[in-house]
């Protein structure tokens, strides 16, 4: 016995009664569309589908009219063509649009390097604006030399002075013992 129907609620949407297609991966679906691509727009698809072509039409225009299966408007050759193009055209579109999204990607990856770069450079230049800042207040070859030079010449000045002293000093005794 089959069971009951639930009851439909009228206060409640229905659920959506979906077509049950099969399921398919956009990225495969996309790599093969590239592969398609690629090879409509080489010489060598272009010699082989030209040499098809006037196979074709060398075959219904030159046989005898039992052995021909397309007559000389060639109909059967335009429908091909035509659905042949009918595919193609949306294969490029999808493999354009995945080299445009890949673009964009790698452009967005660019621009957030060359922005990184730019915060880098910047840090830098404040890094070397602040060093020769600090190199500035800092004593120079030639002032060290001037200022070495002037501490020498100082020292140099006591060292006399201290002599001289000690020679005033030991004077006196000098010549107090020349006068005893």
């Amino acid at each position: 016995m089959a069971e009951p129907r639930p009851a439909a609620r009228l206060d409640q949407p229905r659920e959506p009664r979906r077509l049950k297609l099969p399921r398919f991966d956009p990225e495969s679906f996309g790599r093969w569309s590239e592969t398609i691509a690629r090879a409509l727009g080489t010489a060598k698809f272009l010699v082989y589908m030209s040499v098809f072509i006037l196979l074709w039409v060398g075959w219904n225009t030159l046989t005898p009219s039992s052995w021909r299966f397309d007559p000389y408007t060639f109909t059967f050759l335009t429908l091909i063509l035509s659905l042949q193009a009918s595919y193609a055209a949306p294969l490029i579109l999808l493999a354009q649009n995945r080299q445009a999204d890949r673009d964009r990607i790698s452009l967005e990856e660019d621009r957030r390097r060359a922005a990184a770069q730019k915060a880098d450079t910047e840090y830098l230049t404040r890094e070397i604006a602040s060093l020769r800042v600090a190199i500035g207040e800092l004593a120079t070859r030639d002032f060290l030399r001037s200022e070495l030079g002037r501490l020498t010449e100082d020292l140099d000045d006591r060292q006399r002075g201290k002599k001289r002293r000690k020679q005033a000093v030991a004077e006196p005794d000098d010549h107090a013992d020349t006068d005893a």
